[in-house]
C-alpha cells in the first residue's frame, strides 16, 4: 500500500480536495483507493507523531492505527488530507514561512516507516497567503504577526526544500493555488491516482463557485457537445468561459495589510513568480502546471 499525504497548505483548498474524493468512494474502491474520514485520522495522527518524537512506529503499532484509521482491509493507496500536516496556522509563519515542515512531515511519516509514502502541496503567492493568515488570528497584531520576518524573503523553495531534505526519496507533487481552476480534474486523479478516464463526481464543483449560474450552464453544455479530447483542450475551454462568466467578487482578492502598497504586492507577486520558477526545477519535484 501507498499512503498519500496532502499537505495543504493553509487557504489553498478548504477541504475541497477531501470532499470531492470522499463524494466518490465506491468509485475509488473499485481502483483499490480509500479515503478514510478526517476524524478518523487527524489527531490520532498527530498524538501518534508527538508521542514518537520523531522515531519510527513498531510495526504491533501501525497495525493498530491502521486498524483504527482504515475500514478496509486491504488497499492499494490511501489518502489522507490535512492542511496542518506542515503546522497549526499560528505557527506557519516564524521567521520564515512553515519553518518546521520537514520535521513534521518526517514525524507523521514515521509512523508508517514501512509503508511507501507520497506528498502533495499547494502553494500561495504570499501576497495573499499572509493577509489570509493573519486573517485567521485575530488576537495577534500585524507586527507580532510578522516578526522578525522579511516579507520579501518568504520563499515556498524553502519549504519545499526542508521537506525534501529530510524526507529523501519520496514523491512530492506541488502547484500553485492560482492555478486550480485550470488544472483542479488533474489535481484530483494524481492525489487520487486515477486514470484520466475515470469520471469524478463534483469535479466541477470548484468552477461552479467562480462562475455565474448561466456561465456554468453554457460551459456544461458546450462541453457535452463537444467533449474535449485532452487535457489542454479542456483548460482553454474553461479558461475562456472563466474570462467570460468569472463573478469578479470571487477571482479578485482584496488585500489590506498594514504599510502595504501596491508596489509591496507587485513585488510579492513577482518574487513569488520567481519562486515557483525555482520550484518547478527543484530535483525531487512533480510541478502540475497549465
Amino acid at each position: 500500500m501507498r499512503i498519500v499525504y496532502h499537505l495543504g497548505a493553509h487557504f489553498t483548498d478548504e477541504e475541497r480536495l477531501l470532499k470531492c474524493l470522499m463524494k466518490n468512494r465506491e468509485v475509488l474502491a473499485e481502483h483499490g483507493i480509500v479515503v478514510p474520514g478526517p476524524k478518523r485520522y487527524r489527531n490520532l495522527l498527530r498524538d501518534t507523531a508527538i508521542e514518537l518524537k520523531g522515531n519510527a512506529a513498531s510495526r504491533d503499532r501501525q497495525a493498530l492505527i491502521l486498524d483504527k484509521i482504515m475500514e478496509e482491509d486491504v488497499a492499494d493507496r490511501m489518502v489522507l488530507s490535512w492542511d496542518s500536516f506542515l503546522s497549526l496556522a499560528p505557527w506557519a509563519l516564524d521567521g520564515t514561512l512553515y519553518p518546521a515542515a520537514g520535521e513534521r512531515v518526517r514525524a507523521f511519516s514515521q509512523i508508517f516507516p514501512e509503508i511507501e509514502a507520497e506528498f502533495h502541496l499547494a502553494i500561495r503567492n504570499p501576497a495573499t497567503f499572509l493577509p489570509a493568515l493573519l486573517e485567521k488570528l485575530p488576537n495577534k497584531t500585524y507586527a507580532d504577526f510578522i516578526g522578525k520576518a522579511d516579507i520579501y524573503q518568504l520563499h515556498w523553495s524553502h519549504v519545499v526544500q526542508r521537506i525534501l531534505t529530510l524526507n529523501p526519496g519520496t514523491p512530492l507533487t506541488i502547484w500553485c493555488d492560482e492555478d486550480t481552476p485550470l488544472i483542479w480534474p488533474e489535481v484530483l486523479r494524481t492525489v487520487a491516482g486515477l486514470p484520466e478516464n475515470v469520471a469524478l463526481e463534483g469535479e466541477e464543483d470548484l468552477l461552479a463557485t467562480l462562475m455565474s449560474g448561466e456561465g456554468m450552464t453554457r460551459l456544461q453544455s458546450y462541453l457535452a457537445g463537444h467533449p474535449p479530447s485532452s487535457v489542454m483542450q479542456w483548460r482553454k475551454i474553461v479558461s475562456a468561459f472563466l474570462d467570460k462568466f468569472a463573478l469578479p467578487d470571487r477571482i479578485a482578492t482584496e488585500i489590506e495589510m498594514p504599510g502595504w502598497t501596491e508596489e509591496t504586492v507587485a513585488e510579492l507577486t513577482r518574487l513569488y513568480e520567481e519562486d515557483v520558477y525555482r520550484i518547478t526545477h527543484m530535483p525531487g519535484v512533480d510541478f502540475i502546471s497549465p
